[in-house]
């Protein structure tokens, strides 16, 4: 798949994006590897341009299909840039595995189902999370229902609350769980574990004025759109300036794993009294 990327606010710059697929079709023949025109696709983000681009393919030019989604490497991207059918297509992934479970397993107890569940079931719910993590409780409600319908697997927790089966089962909500990837995330960049250059996503606040919290507090921009304000480099700000230093000082991986758990645990049982 290729993928190219254009501001699109006026006519010129759609000049401009079709000038870059003419190069791109001259570097396609003088290496001898064409491109499908039937399968490049273009998708309107974010503005109304009545833009078209066109491919060449021979002597002629095709002028490229204009799509409102588009699935890329198991992801639907959708031109609102909302991540709802890609939710439902996890959702009915999952579900689907669910009852092949149920089909062939008479009765689970809570140590068969751990293992089934996390993995062959929660990773549809999960897959690439970061990318799309879903931020309209309608989004949120359809990949918690696929947990709680997993969990009716076993026959013995069905008188306890949701809440209440988590916990027997050691698990989280998937909301939760979203969350702390996101942390593991933000860890990895800040460390340079991810060796990507934490200055595209993150700007470290200047603490010197406050005595409070950690020392690698993040400034928070203003967002105007839901769009910018729930993606991955704005929606951890809150989450990640409120951590303890104990856990965002952590000395690998694995220790701020096992630092942040420990302090969601504690966070749980203030919560509980």
């Amino acid at each position: 798949m290729i993928q190219s990327f254009g501001a699109g606010l006026k006519e010129s710059d759609g000049a401009t994006l079709q000038q870059d697929i003419d190069y791109l079709i001259t570097w396609s023949n003088t290496w001898q590897l064409q491109f499908n025109a039937e399968k490049c696709k273009v998708m309107h983000i974010g503005h109304s341009c009545a833009t078209e681009y066109y491919m060449s393919e021979g002597s002629s030019k095709k002028r490229l299909e204009s799509v409102q989604q588009e699935r890329d490497l198991g992801i639907i991207v959708s031109s609102n840039l909302k991540s709802s059918q890609q939710c439902i297509k996890a959702a009915a992934t999952a579900r689907r595995v669910i009852a092949m479970v149920r089909r062939n397993f008479k009765r689970l107890d809570v140590n068969d189902f751990n293992l089934i569940y996390k993995a062959y079931i929660r990773p549809h719910l999960e897959y690439c999370i970061q990318a799309w993590s879903p931020y309209l409780a309608k989004d949120i409600d359809v990949l918690e229902r696929v947990q709680k319908a997993a969990i009716d697997l076993v026959p013995q927790l069905r008188k306890y609350s949701y809440a209440d089966r988590l916990k027997i089962l050691g698990l989280t909500s998937l909301k939760d769980r979203r969350e702390r990837g996101d942390m593991i995330e933000v860890f990895k960049i800040l460390n340079g574990k991810e060796h990507i250059d934490s200055g595209q996503f993150f700007k470290l606040s200047d603490n010197s004025y406050c005595l409070r919290g950690h020392n690698k507090k993040l400034i928070k921009e203003r967002s105007r759109l839901d769009i910018r304000k729930y993606s991955f480099s704005q929606r951890i700000m809150n989450s990640w300036n409120s951590l303890p230093a104990s856990v965002v000082n952590a000395k690998t991986v694995n220790g701020f794993k096992n630092e942040y758990d420990q302090n969601y645990r504690n966070d749980m049982v203030a919560r509980s009294r």
